[in-house]
């Protein structure tokens, strides 16, 4: 089932129980799990400190050796 999918399905089925106020609820939730299946989680939070030069970068790699 596609996000598109469901949030018609969902939204259907709230509007049929007189639950009309949870749409914007349901499309905040559609937007945020599209992001999520998007997002690249294949990079450590490690890396991505040290490729941008973050405070903490010096520090994470200096505890990850220890």
């Amino acid at each position: 089932m596609t996000i598109d999918a469901w949030l018609q399905a969902a939204t259907a089925d709230a509007e049929r129980r007189g639950l009309s106020d949870l749409k914007p609820i349901l499309e905040t939730l559609a937007k945020v799990t599209a992001a999520l299946r998007g997002a690249d989680f294949n990079q450590s939070p490690v890396d991505i400190r040290q490729a941008s030069g973050g405070a903490n970068s010096r520090q994470l790699s200096d505890s990850a050796t220890r």
